[in-house]
């Protein structure tokens, strides 16, 4: 099968529906289709062979952050070229209603399309302010999926019709393989993400640590990912500032052995999540993970059985939990055991197949149709009626 993929969002800025897209076209790679994934992406960023550039994105306020997306009149030409070059057999469009390559794609595809809905944000003006704009190019759409129920909400909410729901995969293995490394192990607890993007929740957890601290005084902070690390620590007491260890952007590889490395992860997130692919990333390493009781969370953690939550933005319930959890090894233990067997649902063994079953779905639907077509066309120039 032909494949063609959607990327929104820049694909040298890591994000998790960049990683989704990636991890489903490589899975598809492995299974023997042709992929071709057009993703925003500077000029001189290194691209994987599946992957062809539309051109440089600009950052835009979206969801609660700020995402790098790509539209325009060249964008627009590139679209068209990729789709006459690639003779796609199914079209797989991610974020069709952001103003970004997936709207594009929606306006100028023919054939099979399938939308896969992210996003999460029950009260959003923007998206019923441009249902208009929008209807004609949802009206394409052979086939929805969304990553979970919230997910799944909003486009109910917002844009009428429904989807069906499957979840963001994982290669659950690559985590549960991974080594821990020495030097991040011994009563830490973890945190990844965008340092600087406040509903990602550092500064809640930033909140939290005198507390953990104090309770714990053998426990450090060991934090991931892109921003500025001494305003993030600009609240907490100096002398707390040594036991706060920022890693930086780190690569998949030390992504899965940091889960692996970790006593405990925090995912403090405040809103705007319509998954938590990162909760899904740490259970399949093993780590014990506290998490915000966002809707979204809880649903990934199985309401709190294979993961703990505390109530959201309450920086005290987060310490109160840390500090029950880094005191029991035992519930710990069982965390890990609970978490290993839940996230089995979300392995790419599972995700893939449920979603090339959509994918042969609308190609077969398409496939009927066209050839009624050829039918009919056939009966009118015989001078036949239909049966």
């Amino acid at each position: 099968m032909r494949i063609g993929i959607v990327c929104p969002y820049s694909w040298d800025v890591p994000g998790g529906v960049q990683f989704h897209i990636r991890d489903l076209a490589e899975y598809f790679v492995r299974l023997g289709h042709e992929v071709s994934v057009l993703a925003p992406a500077d000029d001189d960023t290194p691209l994987p062979p599946y992957v062809v550039s539309a051109g440089r994105a600009v950052p835009v306020p979206y969801n609660g952050s700020v995402a790098r997306l790509n539209f325009g009149f060249l964008s627009a030409a590139r679209v068209r070229r990729w789709l006459h070059e690639g003779r796609f057999d199914v079209i797989h469009i991610h974020e069709p209603t952001s103003p970004s390559l997936g709207l594009l794609t929606c306006w100028a595809a023919q054939g099979p399309i399938v939308a896969t809905f992210h996003t999460s944000n029950p009260r959003s003006r923007a998206m019923v302010a441009a249902y208009a704009i929008l209807q004609a190019a949802l009206e394409k759409i052979s086939a929805r999926i969304a990553v979970s129920e919230y997910a799944r909400r909003t486009l109910v909410e917002h844009l009428g019709g429904d989807a069906v729901v499957i979840p963001n995969g994982v290669d659950v293995d690559f985590f549960a393989r991974a080594e821990p490394r020495p030097e991040w192990q011994g009563e830490t607890v973890g945190f990844m993400g965008r340092i600087d993007e406040p509903r990602k929740g550092l500064p809640v957890l930033m909140r939290a640590l005198p507390k953990i601290f104090a309770a714990r005084p053998g426990a450090r902070l060991l934090v991931a990912g892109r921003g500025d690390e001494e305003e993030a620590v600009a609240s907490l007491p100096r002398e707390l500032h040594a036991r706060v260890q920022f890693l930086g952007v780190i690569s998949d590889e030390d992504k899965a052995r940091f889960l692996r490395s970790v006593d405990l992860y925090v995912a403090p997130n405040t809103g705007g999540e319509s998954f938590g692919i990162i909760l899904v990333e740490a259970m399949s390493a093993g780590a014990p993970v506290l998490a915000s009781d966002l809707d979204a969370f809880a649903q990934v953690l199985d309401q709190g059985k294979a993961g703990e939550l505390f109530a959201n933005e309450d920086a005290d319930a987060l310490a109160e939990a840390a500090v029950r959890l880094l005191a029991d090894p035992a519930r710990r233990s069982g965390l890990r055991e609970r978490g290993r067997a839940h996230v089995r649902r979300f392995d790419w063994s599972t995700v893939g197949a449920d979603i090339l079953s959509v994918y042969e779905t609308v190609t077969a639907g398409a496939a009927a149709v066209a050839a009624d077509d050829r039918a009919t066309g056939l009966r009118a120039r015989l001078g036949l009626a239909r049966d």
